[in-house]
């Protein structure tokens, strides 16, 4: 039992029963009982790191998710976060972070990532970092590939939170463990990663159920939806980027 981990997961399952929030996780027998692995999700929604420990609950494991430091700064998260042994990851400085990670994999944890870096507008999937691929080849132990879809109903970027009782469906399937050859190259797996999982999550949505027209904005637009697609998504992120840029630029005293 995890002193900080164990209780969290608790009241974090009290909280998706009071929502009414609906699971169907397809796969969790990929994850493996023992061992280390990294576990590759998607990115959809402010509360992925709550859901994405699921289907490794139900094979009897805890994962240790690589966050942004600006989450451990945060006076009530901050705490939990370093409670659960979650990995902080400055990304002005991400090697300590990479090497913390890559030690808990050799000791046979589960380490989490979200290689898209942030959530994606456009609900499809954004490049990814290499980070996994390296990370899987330096401890030698497989990736283990997690879609969800569903979560972005809950809270997302450009769209109100729905924190009540909401009995939003989630569906989240994990696929077969991808183990990198030795000498393999890192971005070329990467690529071969990323259209595994576009493919995983294009079959995820295409059998979500059906939203009705004020929810249109919660479907790709690959599938007829209102999302941005990835082209308005990116410039959505520039302009984002921009305005964090400007509030972070100090001031000219006269």
């Amino acid at each position: 039992m995890e002193p900080v981990y164990t209780p969290v997961i608790g009241f974090a399952l009290t909280v998706f029963r009071a929502q009414g929030l609906r699971f169907t996780i397809t796969g969790s027998e990929n994850v493996p009982r023992q061992g280390g692995g990294v576990v590759v999700m998607n990115h959809l929604s402010y509360f992925d790191y709550a859901y994405a420990g699921l289907p490794a609950r139900e094979q009897g494991r805890i994962v240790r998710w690589m966050a942004k430091k600006e989450i451990f700064d945060n006076p009530v998260m901050g705490p939990l976060m370093r409670g659960m042994k979650h990995i902080r990851v400055d990304r002005k400085a991400g090697v300590g972070a990479y090497q913390e990670a890559v030690s808990a994999l050799r000791r046979g944890e589960l380490v989490g990532v979200f290689p898209e870096t942030t959530i994606s507008r456009s609900l499809e999937l954004r490049e990814f970092k290499t980070g996994a691929v390296r990370m899987a080849l330096e401890a030698d132990v497989p990736m283990i590939p997690v879609v969800a879809f569903g979560n972005h109903r809950v809270w997302t970027k450009d769209q109100p939170k729905r924190l009540g009782r909401s009995n939003v469906p989630i569906h989240m399937d994990v696929g077969t463990p991808i183990h990198v050859p030795e000498g393999a190259n890192a971005v070329e797996e990467t690529h071969q990663l990323r259209e595994t999982m576009t493919a995983m999550l294009h079959r995820l949505q295409e059998a979500y159920p059906p939203l009705g027209p004020d929810e249109q904005g919660y479907v790709p637009a690959r599938l007829g939806g209102s999302a941005p697609t990835p082209e308005r998504a990116k410039e959505l992120e520039a302009q984002e980027a921009q305005r964090r840029a400007a509030k972070r630029k100090p001031v000219e005293q006269p």
